[in-house]
């Protein structure tokens, strides 16, 4: 039993350390009014460039986005779990969930699959009943992080935390907070391999996603 146990941690290092090493930069802040949440949009296998247009920011409901960041086909079959089970619950309930509602759903489709899913998500959003912006943060073995400033995966994540370090501040407009998660990914861009091109950026508050 014992050493099935280290075999599964042994199983869950490599694991980790293969998904760290996934390109890519995604960060979420909380602003005054709700959340800002944003990517960049390359795609890489290995040291190769695979797409300079991949989606990586997704509307989830109303009040809830998420981004990914490790294999792409396990994180797309993730989110749109995380649509359905949403849009599922707001026709039996006749309202919008939560995120932490989808938050929760993430960390229990992760968990169970526990290290079968390639995937480290940012969710966030606007919470209705608390008023406030929301932001979560859910690994590949299941654990879930709720971040009451600021939040990045992906193997850019050092450069923008840096940035998100210095300058974020509570209470952030939504202009300030978007172009402080323009700084933040443009730092990782230029210093890390794995992460470039477009931005993705949407912010969520009382009135609901928007894309920026």
């Amino acid at each position: 039993m014992m050493e099935n146990n280290n075999n599964l941690r042994q199983l869950d290092q490599k694991q980790i350390e293969k998904i760290l090493q996934t390109g890519t930069t995604t960060v979420g802040i909380i602003i005054k009014d709700g959340v800002v949440i944003g990517t960049e949009s390359q795609a890489i296998g290995g040291t190769v460039v695979i797409s300079k247009q991949a989606q990586k920011l997704f509307e989830i409901n109303k009040y809830t986005a998420a981004t990914i960041a490790g294999g792409v086909a396990d994180c797309q079959y993730v989110v749109n779990q995380l649509k359905a089970l949403s849009r599922l619950k707001e026709v039996e309930e006749g309202i919008v969930p939560d995120p932490k509602y989808v938050a929760s759903t993430c960390r229990n489709i992760l968990f169970s699959g526990r290290t079968y899913f390639l995937a480290l998500m940012i969710v966030g959003g606007y919470s209705l009943g608390e008023k406030s912006g929301k932001l979560y943060g859910i690994d590949l073995l299941g654990t879930l992080y709720e971040e009451n400033e600021y939040l990045s995966f992906g193997s850019g994540s050092p450069f923008s935390l840096g940035v998100l370090e210095s300058d974020w501040k509570a209470n952030l407009t939504k202009a300030k907070g978007i172009e402080l998660i323009k700084t933040a990914i443009s730092a990782s861009r230029e210093r890390d391999a794995g992460s470039g091109f477009e931005l993705q950026i949407c912010s969520i508050d009382k009135n609901g996603f928007k894309q920026v």
